[in-house]
C-alpha cells in the first residue's frame, strides 16, 4: 500500500496540475489583444503605419500567449519544439528576404 502511495506522490510531484486559473487569465488577454486589434483597424483616423506597428505588436504578443499558455512552451522538456518552430521561422524568413531579393534585384 505504501509503494502505491509513495508512487501516486512521486507523480504528482513530477506533474502538478496549474489548474484552470492561467487558462482564463491567457484567454481573457487573447480576447482583449484581438478586441484592440479590431478597435485600432475600425479607427479610420489613426495613421496607417502606426496601424500596421500595433498590429504587428499585438499580433507577436498573442503568439507568446498562445505558445507559452496554451500549447505549456513554458514548461521544461519542449526543447525539440521550440528548436523546431524557430526552424521553420527562420525558414520562413529566408524565403521571404530571398523572394524580394529576387522581385527587386
Amino acid at each position: 500500500m505504501s509503494d502505491q502511495q509513495s508512487a501516486v506522490q512521486g507523480h504528482q510531484s513530477r506533474h502538478r496540475h496549474e489548474g484552470p486559473r492561467k487558462h482564463i487569465i491567457a484567454f481573457v488577454f487573447s480576447i482583449i489583444l484581438t478586441v484592440l486589434a479590431f478597435a485600432t483597424v475600425a479607427a479610420g483616423e489613426i495613421n496607417q503605419t502606426f496601424t500596421y506597428i500595433v498590429l504587428i505588436g499585438m499580433a507577436i504578443a498573442q503568439v507568446f500567449i498562445q505558445m507559452g499558455f496554451w500549447m505549456h512552451m513554458k514548461d521544461r522538456g519542449h526543447f525539440f519544439a521550440i528548436l523546431g518552430i524557430l526552424t521553420g521561422g527562420f525558414v520562413a524568413l529566408l524565403c521571404v528576404i530571398m523572394a524580394l531579393y529576387w522581385v527587386w534585384w
